[in-house]
């Protein structure tokens, strides 16, 4: 109730603004031509009054199509580092040695802004999807196993000597103890890192990102299409939200144990 509350505020405050004029147009259109681009680019439409020939949403593709390319990139970035981060961060969190070598490359991988090697990626793998399935596993990557090795190395001592104690060899307690421990921090770092790579989404799409709403949002902006890229902003938040949400679900489903032991 209160988000809707406030949604409705902003929603005022936004018409009130741009109804009476204060900000030119250019910068903040209205509410309804918003929602006209949002309309115009998830239907088909002329070229221009009179003529007869039609054109598809926005740059050939329908807002919708854009926004399945831009979560299909996704799923492929971030499902690869949800297969290998968590590998590679148990295996830090068990072997020492591996984690002296490797903690300070996925610290150095976490720092970096994607738009710090977005030209390199371009370099080595074209502007094609390959570069940009590789820009959101990077910037899912780290998060994913840094949560890990974190959820392995505070793992209860306690635990581990009363499972000791009674009998559990090194395998057993790995798969009884330790791993059903580092669960929950497994899907806190999937829910971080997905959040971080969607934020991405606009940075991988700078090149050669049609179709894809963060493509999309670029070339509207680069045009002025202020309503447009409003739409694909709010486009691209809602989607956040969701996916967001799907994760935490998935989560309590997975880990009905988190924040109980």
């Amino acid at each position: 109730m209160a988000a809707l509350v406030a949604l409705a505020i902003v929603l005022v405050g936004w018409t009130g603004v741009t109804a009476v004029g204060l900000v030119d147009p250019l910068y903040l259109p209205s509410p309804r031509a918003v929602w006209d681009a949002f309309v115009r680019a998830n239907s088909t439409h002329r070229i221009a009054e009179g003529v007869d020939r039609f054109v598809v949403g926005e740059q050939n593709y329908y807002l919708w199509e854009h926004l399945l390319a831009s979560l299909q990139r996704i799923a492929i970035g971030v499902g690869a580092a949800i297969v290998i981060g968590p590998l590679v961060g148990f295996v830090m969190g068990m072997v020492a040695p591996v984690r002296w070598v490797t903690e300070p490359v996925l610290n150095f991988l976490r720092s970096l802004p994607p738009l710090g090697y977005i030209g390199l990626l371009i370099v080595w793998f074209g502007i094609g999807d390959t570069s940009k399935i590789w820009l959101l596993f990077l910037a899912a990557f780290p998060p994913i196993a840094i949560a890990t090795l974190d959820g392995v190395l505070g793992v209860k001592q306690d635990y581990l000597n009363a499972a000791r104690s009674l009998g559990a060899g090194r395998a057993q307690v790995v798969s009884r103890v330790v791993l059903p421990a580092t669960l929950p921090n497994v899907i806190s770092g999937i829910r971080i890192a997905t959040a971080f790579a969607w934020t991405t989404v606009v940075a991988a799409e700078l090149n050669n990102g049609i179709p894809g709403i963060g493509g999309l949002a670029y070339i509207a902006g680069t045009q002025l299409n202020t309503p447009l890229t409003i739409a694909c902003i709010i486009v691209i938040g809602v989607a956040a939200m969701l996916l967001d949400a799907v994760i935490v679900f998935i989560g309590t489903k997975a880990v009905p144990w988190k924040g109980k032991i």
